[in-house]
């Protein structure tokens, strides 16, 4: 006789997510093993667990399949991203950001404007992914040209990327999460500017005070006119290496799709290194799929600008896979609905535990879920009962989806947003962790409006009307 499914008990579930933990955390502190094997072999202890509780190994595979169908786009787009990285690289164009930043950025200022230029490209493009490729890499060899520690670098960079990819309308995540909430796009990036902009600002201040304390006795300027005079011997250096930036941030800020449009600038890139650096064009080409391969007398060059290409991105993307799939099978095993009900009844009719119960589960998918997407999922769905049970607008549900989910992605080093920047940055997730400032600062802040109660606002008897008094502070 056929065993009928089950949701599994609490107890269950910790058993199953601490096996999840002890795996992932032993791959990273002591066994040396890629996450992506490690997600493997979680992947098979859970179903396991799905056996026991009843369902077919077919219904699971199934789940498994949707989940990764689900998110073949984000993963589409990080395999753009390698070919644009690498043909930027070769064609001059990120050569050229970084030398220009070299001559035009004053190092006590250069954290502050990292933040400023991440978080501007971010918005106009809407991906994170892309802003940490390019104009992150570029601001990463600008840093370490002023004697930078190479973490805050990076911490700048990811607060400026995810503070403006969070707000952005062209952002996969942040239509996600308007969707999943059942908010206007417009009215959910409305709401989010209530937590992104007092948070976005304390960071600038954090930044650029570290700039002014830090960076002004620590800056051998003779290094930044050494590492400018290579980037001249090994690149044509100009205004018009630019161009395709300009390009492809106008296209995706005219909200053209952006796997093509990615992809093109890639090519653009190409282009340009025939044009313009020399390459021969077969090989400028290749270069999209392999990646740059500099031998020079320079370490700054070698180090920094041999990256990219898709084989670069193929270990990431595998991991992305990995991380859907396994995202998919934790929805079908009902472990999400479970802890879902759990936070419910802690929530009672307190908006405080509300906001965090909201943080906290969008958190727990990309602690347990390993992706992005996962994270905006468990967010919407464990807690939106609760917020129409005490009828508060869906508006305050999407920005705090955002905030717990979103802004941890490249928190917990197996998931898919911190392999890709630890893989693009070149350093660690706990090294890079602690200047987090902006995602630090935007937590809090929505926390302290949950138990105040400010900007909480009570969803309308009327349906067909999203406005409530709240509203008038964007007129």
């Amino acid at each position: 006789m056929k065993k009928e499914a089950r949701e599994p008990t609490l107890i269950e579930i910790l058993i199953l997510l601490l096996i999840f933990l002890s795996i992932m955390t032993s791959s990273a502190l002591w066994l040396d093993l890629p996450f992506q094997l490690s997600l493997l072999i979680v992947w098979f202890v859970f179903v396991l667990g799905g056996l026991y509780l009843g369902h077919t190994y077919s219904n699971m595979q199934g789940a498994i399949a949707e989940g990764i169908y689900k998110g073949m786009e984000a993963t589409l787009i990080i395999v753009a991203v390698g070919a644009l990285i690498g043909t930027w690289i070769s064609g001059g164009i990120v050569p050229s950001l970084i030398y220009y930043g070299l001559a035009i950025i004053h190092p006590t200022i250069f954290l502050l404007a990292a933040l400023v230029l991440c978080s501007v490209t971010a918005l106009f493009t809407g991906t994170s992914y892309g802003t940490v490729g390019t104009t992150g890499i570029a601001m990463l060899g600008v840093g370490a040209s002023f004697g930078i520690p190479t973490p805050l670098v990076a911490g700048a960079v990811l607060s400026g990327a995810y503070s403006g990819d969070k707000i952005s309308p062209l952002s996969d995540t942040t239509i996600l999460a308007a969707s999943l909430s059942k908010v206007e796009l417009i009215d959910h990036v409305k709401s989010m500017l209530y937590v992104s902009i007092p948070s976005w600002i304390i960071a600038a201040i954090l930044f650029f005070t570290t700039g002014l304390f830090y960076v002004e006795n620590t800056v051998d300027l003779s290094v930044v006119n050494s590492n400018m005079e290579e980037l001249q011997a090994h690149f044509n250096i100009a205004w018009y290496m630019l161009v395709p930036i300009l390009f492809t941030l106008t296209l995706l800020a005219l909200r053209k799709p952006a796997l093509p449009t990615i992809f093109f600038g890639a090519l653009m890139g190409a282009i340009w290194s025939w044009l313009f650096q020399g390459w021969n064009f077969l090989s400028a080409i290749k270069v999209a799929y392999e990646g740059p391969a500099m031998e020079t007398s320079s370490e700054f060059i070698d180090e920094l600008l041999n990256r990219g290409g898709i084989v670069d991105m193929l270990e990431v993307v595998l991991f992305c896979i990995l991380a859907l799939g396994f995202g998919g099978l934790m929805d079908r095993m009902g472990i999400i609905s479970v802890v879902g009900d759990l936070f419910s009844r802690w929530v009672k009719d307190n908006t405080g535990n509300l906001t965090v119960s909201t943080i906290v589960t969008a958190f727990f998918g990309n602690l347990f879920g390993s992706a992005g997407y996962v994270s905006i999922i468990t967010g919407s769905k464990m807690t939106e009962k609760n917020y129409d049970r005490l009828n508060i607008d869906r508006r305050v549900l999407s920005r705090n989806t955002e905030t717990g989910g979103t802004l941890t992605n490249p928190m917990v080093p197996w998931n898919d947003n911190a392999i890709y920047m630890t893989g693009v940055l070149g350093i660690s997730t706990m090294a890079y962790l602690p200047f987090l400032w902006y995602a630090f600062i935007s937590i809090a802040i929505a926390i302290i409006y949950g138990y105040t109660g400010k900007f909480i606002w009570k969803a309308k008897p009327d349906k067909s009307s999203n406005e409530n008094k709240g509203d008038e502070l964007f007129l």
